[in-house]
């Protein structure tokens, strides 16, 4: 570990962001709902156990991603997904077993993501992704990751439920779609941080693959379409290999080549 400490890689360990980042990503975060759901809820082990079981999987490939020596596509991946969703049944336990509601769940996740950014920061002198190249900006990375990939959850079920502002599951995935459309706006035609616009569209997508896949597998009582929890998950995992597979993904560029400041 030592040696991993005082290492420092030719180039980021995570991918360049484009299209197929973005479709990725959000086929990991609706695969995280309902894998998430799937160990909490069908197989009927609770938020606790589940937590406990993706947070011991997420280190383990944290551990195997900074021990890398370059940027590997499927590890990178599967190490996202880890975190979504350990991030949906830790926002579950939060939000539900500790009682703190989707609102107190939300700003308390919030709060982590800001600190996690703002320690990253200041450790660094830079939050973009570009920059991972060193064992403590990934350490940080994937610190803020996870966090992001919690308060999605936690941002979707509130906007979703009926205990929070009741929107339904489509009406929560078009408040997202909407928003990350606004990014993209702002991303094109302003002059914005990407760095920022980056971890905002990054924690949206999460939400945005919450009420998707809660929409899939949901009781139609619920609002959902009763989908098979397991079979939904299968299937976007099978969606989700074949893209990193047969779409080219690069590492991302090195930070000072750019113009303008990029993730």
């Amino acid at each position: 570990m030592a040696n991993m400490q005082s290492r420092k890689g030719d180039e980021s360990k995570v991918p360049e962001v484009g299209l197929t980042f973005w479709v990725i990503k959000i086929a990991a975060t609706t695969l995280g709902e309902t894998a998430g759901d799937t160990v909490s809820m069908t197989m009927n082990l609770g938020y606790l156990v589940g937590t406990l079981i993706f947070a011991a999987l997420l280190i383990l490939l944290i551990w195997f991603q900074i021990a890398a020596r370059r940027f590997h596509p499927m590890l990178y991946w599967a190490t996202i997904i880890a975190s979504t969703t350990a991030g949906t049944t830790m926002a579950d336990f939060a939000d539900r077993s500790l009682g703190i509601g989707y609102t107190g769940g939300s700003t308390l996740l919030l709060t982590c993501v800001i600190g996690s950014l703002g320690l990253w920061h200041w450790s660094t002198g830079s939050v973009s992704i570009a920059s991972v190249r060193t064992p403590k900006a990934e350490i940080f990375y994937w610190l803020t990751i996870t966090f992001s990939q919690t308060l999605g959850t936690a941002l979707g079920d509130w906007i979703a439920d009926g205990s929070g502002l009741g929107l339904g599951y489509e009406g929560g995935a078009i408040i997202f779609s909407i928003g990350l459309l606004v990014l993209l706006a702002l991303y094109m035609w302003t002059r914005i941080s990407h760095v920022l616009l980056f971890w905002i569209a990054f924690i949206l997508t999460r939400p945005l693959g919450a009420t998707v896949g809660d929409l899939l597998d949901k009781p139609i009582a619920q609002g959902g379409m009763d989908f098979s929890r397991p079979l939904a998950s299968l299937v976007l995992g099978i969606f989700i290999i074949g893209c990193v597979i047969l779409l080219p993904q690069r590492a991302g560029g090195n930070p000072e080549a750019q113009r303008f400041p990029r993730p």
